[in-house]
This record gives structure tokens, sequence and C-alpha cells, in this order.
């Protein structure tokens, strides 16, 4: 059993959550640590403050993973009275490493929207605000008969050849193919300097970008021979379009105020506000984690009911209202879902390795606000 870094446990993290869905505005990835330190503790939180550390401290945490950066600007300065200061003084006297998934993570199939989304028990439609489409490519190899087989399973169990609700998808046309091996070669088939006639079958499937190198390598130990032939061609089709924010359509219609009273007992927060007329009908809904303002007119623009999100001002109520938008804001530290699916995606991930890996999520509230009930 060897010894997990902390890159190891990125690795993982950057496989849900690639750091290239982020906004260019976020700064996430490694923050503060060293990528080659052994971890055996893995902490998740919303928020990186002195409690959380002093928790990490405590509990022998070699790595914390959080949504929120530890650094959002540049810093001037480091004071370790002040405290930020504190708080990296303290990371550092500890080695302990500080990783963050942030607009990724909400971007991301399975992140802290879809978390919410069921947290609510919704069925997801489509992205609020697309970002970003997966770039497609039509993978053609040319294989000698008798390998046809093991070639294509090969590319099948690697992920290549999926279209919607189909897998393995892949068109053959057989052909004559030649070549000469030279002085240096060692080939499967036929003799130095000698012009090799092969009755080959061209297989053709689609894969995606961030299979491709993968897939390739696949393909690669399933063909016999020494240089795989193989043809890679960029589709102007796209492929899985991700995004910020998750829209869904009610099974029946509700009332604003049934549906308030609903997110709040899903999400089990004390308290939240919400802007329209109480007997307003709700059929369909956008939702954005965390702070989500800036994203009402895209909500308008979508003509849905309902929109949910966080850090709400007066003026953002207003213009909703004006705008003829229901609003609910439940409040930022909904985000918090993240820790358990984290843990959860975590643990399943490296679930070979839990004798000597631990992932813990923090006890420590990071939510500022109290409520007068």
């Amino acid at each position: 059993m060897f010894n997990l870094k902390v890159s190891d446990i990125i690795a993982a993290m950057e496989e849900w959550a690639p750091q290239e869905l982020a906004y260019d505005w976020d700064n996430v990835g490694l923050q503060l640590g060293d990528k080659d330190a052994v971890v055996k503790n893995v902490m998740i939180t919303l928020d990186v403050i002195e409690k959380v550390v002093d928790e990490a401290i405590a509990n022998d945490i070699n790595l914390i993973i959080s949504h929120h950066p530890l650094f959002f600007q540049p810093l001037t300065e480091i004071n370790f009275t002040e405290p930020k200061g504190k708080v990296i003084k303290k990371l550092i006297d500890h080695n302990i490493s500080v990783y963050t998934a942030h607009t990724n993570l909400d971007i991301a199939d399975g992140g802290v929207n879809d978390m919410l989304m069921e947290k609510l028990d919704l069925e997801v439609t489509d992205v609020l605000i697309p970002t970003k489409s997966e770039k497609l490519y039509k993978l053609s190899i040319f294989v000698p008969d008798p390998h046809l087989n093991d070639v294509k399973q090969a590319l099948g169990k690697a992920g290549a050849g999926s279209i919607g609700n189909y897998s393995d998808c892949t068109f053959e046309a057989r052909g004559l193919s030649s070549f000469k091996p030279l002085e240096d070669a060692n080939p499967y088939i036929g003799e130095e300097n000698k012009i090799q006639a092969v009755n080959e079958t061209k297989v053709e499937t689609i894969i995606t970008e961030s299979q491709l190198n993968y897939i390739i390598k696949a393909a690669e130990k399933a063909h016999p021979y020494e240089e795989m032939a193989y043809d890679l061609i960029v589709l102007e089709r796209k492929g899985k379009v991700s995004g910020i924010g998750r829209l869904t359509v009610l099974p029946e219609v509700l009332s604003l105020k049934e549906i308030a009273e609903y997110v709040k007992d899903k999400l089990d927060v004390p308290n939240l506000r919400y802007v329209g007329d109480p007997s307003n009908k709700i059929s369909s809904i956008a939702i954005v984690g965390g702070s989500g303002k800036g994203f009402i007119q895209d909500a308008v623009r979508r003509k849905v009911d309902l929109y949910i999100t966080g850090d709400l001002s007066y003026h953002d109520a207003q213009d909703a209202e004006e705008l003829g938008l229901n609003l609910i804001d439940p409040g930022h530290h909904v985000e918090e879902v993240m820790k358990e699916s984290t843990k959860r995606y975590l643990e399943g991930y490296f679930q070979e390795n839990l004798s000597t890996l631990n992932f813990s999520i923090s006890n420590i509230s990071t939510e500022p606000f109290k409520f007068i009930k």
C-alpha cells in the first residue's frame, strides 16, 4: 500500500470538477501547501476560517478541501496579527495544505447546483447559463481483421461511442492497407523493406476531449501493431453543455408560499426571504447556489416563474419584483451541502485506500448570521 499525496487528492477532485470550468475571476486549486506532502486525514469545509483551522489541527488534518477560496484577492502583506495572517500562520506551522473547488464545483456535473437540486428532490431539465460545451472528436482506427473485436471492446470499455442513451457506437468499413517496415521496425506482420498488404477494418467512433488520451491509450494496448494508425477529426457538433445554475419544471403547480415552505424545510434553514405574492403560481424554477444576484436577468430571459439563490440585496429584490420574477433567498450558507457530497465522492474514489486515508467533514458552522425566530 503506497502513501497518497496531496496531488492524488487534487487529481481526483479535478476529474470531477476540472479547474477550466471555473470563472476567470475565481481562484481555485491549491491555495497553500505542498502537492508532494503525504496525506492521511482530509477535512472538507465551506470556508477556511480560524475556528475551522483549529478544528483541523485538533484532528491532525493534512489537507483541507474548501468550497470558498482562502485567497480571493492577491495579498499585499501577511500580518500574523490580522485574522487572515493568523490562519495562514497556523496552516503553515502545522503543515496543512488547502485546496479549493469553487465555481468549477458549482458548474460540474454532480456539483453544488446539482447537489441542491437533489436536496430539493427536483429534476434537472437544463443549465441556466451555458459556459462551456465539450469538444467532440471522430476517432478512426485501422485494425487487422482478426483483432477487430478486441479493439472494439477496448474502445467501448474505455467509454468511446457514447451517444445519448446509447453506448459502444461504432461504424466499420473494410479495405486493404499496405505498409513497408523499415530497418528499425518491429512489425507484427510483414518483413523489413518489403511492402505488406493486410485486410483491415476502419473503426469509427465518437469521443470527448476529456476522454481523448485515455481512449487512445486503451486502443493502443488492444491493437497488435507497433504503430497504431488512426485519424482524429474535430467535429462541429458539440458535446455536453456545462454551465452555472440549473432549471427545472415542477410535476405540479404550487403557490410561492408552498414552495418557500418546502425549500425552508428541505434545506433546513432557520429563515428564508422571498419576493412575490404568496399566492403566485409556480411551475418553472431556476436555482443558483451561493450568490446568484448577477443572474437575475438570465432567469428572466429563461422565462422561469421562480429564481432561488442567495445574497440578494434590497435593490436586487426590487428589480426582480419590477420584472415580475418571484425570488426565494435561502442564504449563501446552503452551499454547505457540498461537504457531505464531496466526502461521499472521495470515499468512493479512494475506497481501496480507506484503511490509511480518512475523510471527514468540518463540524464548525461558518454561517456568520444569527436569526431571531
